[in-house]
């Protein structure tokens, strides 16, 4: 796109193409609590506002895995009934989904049990989006992950979603499934200024941009405008530069950037 060779990028900032996320302890935890629940296969909750990098952070993480050793499994199509998401994952396994969830659930976990002890191959199964999930995968997924009378644990699980995800496992109806729950992460949105200059910086190193486009003042307006949000720093920037290209800027200046963040509402 112009606006890339117009200041000499190798992507847009905060793009999924950058080779590395700025970290200042966050992702190294959920590196460590990842790499305990493949040592100890369990289930998972990673949440955080929307555009914070959940599924950004979960990807860096996976990248590593030996593929002979681990089946990663990303779901992200979340809002269809509990039958849909097991079909997705007897896919993704290479089995032929059943009709009746009873035949489809044997099927699965037969084929699990032959993953883990015959290959020893575990499952790892990322559900994105989790919020949007239905309230009978909840209260049945408890007794989808028992093996062996619930003496062995051969997946894991990590349950990734919004806030509200941590709330409604959090009712009676679904203590079952929050008892298993063996780790909990929040990835919170970079408000504080020093990290978030940090954070902006990184990303646009990260592009290639060998210059600084904006003054404090206008890292300031991105600070407040995006809340911290990854997401929403890279669109605003994304978005400016973009306008910038037909003014002939070499820079942002703060009243672009006020312009950017009032086309993005």
């Amino acid at each position: 796109m112009m606006y890339k060779q117009h200041f000499g990028l190798t992507h847009a900032p905060f793009n999924k193409a950058a080779a590395a996320l700025w970290d200042d302890g966050a992702i190294t935890h959920l590196q460590e609590q990842f790499q305990w629940l493949l040592d100890s296969p369990g289930v998972g909750l990673l949440t955080g506002e929307p555009g914070v990098g959940k599924t950004a952070a979960l990807r860096i993480v996976t990248v590593p895995l030996n593929p002979h050793r681990y089946q990663v499994i990303y779901t992200a199509e979340t809002d269809f009934g509990r039958l849909d998401i097991y079909r997705h994952l007897a896919l993704a396994l290479g089995l032929e989904p059943a009709y009746r969830r009873a035949t489809l659930w044997r099927d699965i976990k037969a084929h699990i049990t032959q993953m883990v002890e015959a290959r020893q191959m575990l499952p790892v199964w990322i559900i994105d989006e989790a919020q949007n999930l239905p309230q009978e995968f909840f209260r049945d997924f408890p007794a989808f992950l028992n093996f062996a009378f619930d003496s062995k644990d051969l997946m894991t699980v990590w349950l990734v979603g919004h806030p509200i995800l941590a709330h409604t496992l959090s009712r009676a109806p679904h203590a079952a499934l929050a008892s298993r729950i063996q780790t909990r992460i929040q990835l919170k949105p970079v408000v504080e200024r020093d990290r978030f200059a940090n954070m902006v910086e990184h990303a646009m190193l990260q592009t290639g941009c060998q210059q600084r486009l904006f003054t404090d003042s206008g890292l300031e307006i991105l600070r407040q405008a995006s809340q911290g949000l990854p997401r929403y720093v890279g669109r605003i920037l994304t978005t400016a530069m973009r306008m910038a290209v037909p003014k002939g800027l070499s820079h942002l200046p703060d009243d672009l950037l006020q312009e950017a963040i009032e086309s993005l509402r």
